[in-house]
């Protein structure tokens, strides 16, 4: 049996206009709509993967960049975390200013009436899952940053952790990796990211239901 957790309620203050842009704003931003435009390319200096940026090689860049070839151990996963920091620091301190302008309270207060009946989860999880959709280091680290703060439950940190793991990063991998199969679809290209985007949420919602049942002792005393 787990201990009770206390969850901090948000704070009564209704968001006004400029929450509800700064929200707007933050959608656009971590969505990956504004990524790599055709026609609209400068778009894509308001999009989160286009400012994290990327490592450029040393040498030959399809056999060596900084993090070398044959690294194991704590060594080479320093470096691979090393690779991390500057996506999820830029996230961090992205999120802070949208929370400054309310965009956590907007969330919350449009995204509830949503995530709640489906996943079980307050609408404030929504940029943390958005996030997800370009970045899934961010998106976790957005997560965690929630549940250390005492937004979240156990419970819910693990059915947003579901909904994270199935397609992570889907629009950054879809585009970039699943793009060399583009030529071979006979159906649009959007479709299939729809069909993983929802199934996201049925993936979310199958563990939301085995914690309500096999493991609903578990979280009894968690709510």
């Amino acid at each position: 049996m787990m201990p009770n957790e206390k969850v901090n309620p948000p704070q009564q203050w209704s968001p006004g206009l400029g929450a509800y842009l700064a929200l707007i704003v933050a959608i656009l931003f971590f969505s990956g709509l504004f990524f790599n435009i055709e026609g609209m390319k400068w778009l894509g200096a308001f999009d989160f993967t286009t400012l994290g940026g990327k490592f450029g090689a040393i040498k030959d860049a399809a056999h060596a960049t900084f993090l070398g070839e044959g690294g194991t151990g704590a060594k080479a996963g320093f470096l691979f975390a090393l690779s991390l920091i500057p996506t999820v620091m830029l996230a961090l301190g992205l999120l802070e200013i949208f929370t400054h302008y309310g965009a956590i309270r907007a969330a919350h207060k449009l995204l509830t009436p949503l995530l709640k009946p489906i996943l079980g989860i307050p609408g404030r999880c929504g940029l943390a899952l958005i996030t997800d959709l370009q970045s899934t280091d961010a998106g976790a680290a957005l997560t965690k940053e929630l549940y250390d703060e005492k937004q979240i439950t156990k419970k819910e940190v693990v059915i947003m952790a579901a909904w994270q793991y199935s397609g992570a990063g889907l629009i950054n991998n879809y585009f970039a990796i699943g793009s060399a199969l583009f030529l071979s679809l006979s159906l649009p290209v959007l479709v299939p990211l729809v069909v993983m985007f929802v199934l996201k949420f049925v993936g979310a919602a199958f563990v939301r239901l085995a914690l309500n049942t096999v493991y609903k002792k578990d979280f009894t005393c968690a709510e």
